[in-house]
């Protein structure tokens, strides 16, 4: 077992010049920082690039998709795991309380948030069915499910996909690397790919995937076939 003084393993790897006997130098250290935040920018750059030489068209059309259901009064719902479930919470957030003046607060809610209803479906139904539970109480037919995993094989993520298909929602999912299950899933509408195998850079990309969304969904939602349709909506509600 490594001594406070020794470090782990891991803390000599990663930061070597904290155990060198004081001697490190404050050049050298920050020359080391300097050199991966810039690799770690190169490293997202190309993801980005790759995201949108893959997957341009299929952004456009999910967000174009996206904005249509709002018009009709859709809920967007949206889940995931560990880290995806904090990316789950940032696209809801942004939807809800919109970080821009020019955008408008949109329906949505995380599906990753409610300890309670967690622990209560996770104790007695099971893992995989935490998210799918939710989607049977508040999915409407024409909502958004919108499922993110790393790795595209989360199977809570897959079972609350395949649910919301059953009920007549759209289906939106977020993958990493290959896609894994989700890619090859028949419930998704969309299968957003972010290109990578690093776990970091993963969700990185599937952050510029969803705010890219948000983009489209606004901007579209600003022109004045969608601001009619909205209207109609809102006197069919109303009659």
């Amino acid at each position: 077992m490594s001594t406070h003084e020794e470090g782990s393993a891991y803390d000599r790897l990663f930061y070597p010049y904290l155990f060198a006997g004081g001697k490190a130098d404050p050049v050298e250290v920050l020359a080391q920082v300097r050199h991966s935040t810039l690799e770690k920018c190169r490293e997202i750059v190309a993801l980005r690039q790759a995201e949108l030489i893959a997957s341009r068209d299929l952004i456009v059309a999910a967000g174009q998709t996206m904005a249509t259901a709002f018009v009709a009064g859709a809920t967007l719902l949206a889940f995931g795991n560990g880290g995806s479930a904090t990316d789950a919470q940032d696209l809801v957030t942004d939807l809800v309380h919109p970080p821009r003046e020019d955008w408008h607060a949109l329906p949505a809610l995380s599906l990753t948030s409610d300890a309670a209803v967690l622990t209560a479906v996770g104790n007695d139904v099971g893992f995989n069915n935490i998210f799918a539970r939710q989607i049977i109480a508040f999915g409407q037919p024409g909502d958004i499910a919108f499922g993110i995993s790393t790795s595209g094989s989360s199977i809570n993520v897959l079972l609350a996909l395949e649910q919301a298909r059953k009920q007549g929602l759209i289906t939106i999912g977020l993958a990493g690397n290959l896609g894994g299950k989700m890619l090859r899933s028949p419930t998704l509408d969309f299968c957003l790919l972010a290109p990578s195998d690093h776990i970091p850079r993963i969700q990185e990309g599937q952050a510029t995937i969803y705010h890219s969304l948000l983009e489209i969904v606004h901007t579209r939602l600003k022109t004045p076939v969608a601001r009619e349709e909205e209207k109609n909506h809102e006197h069919e509600i109303h009659r």
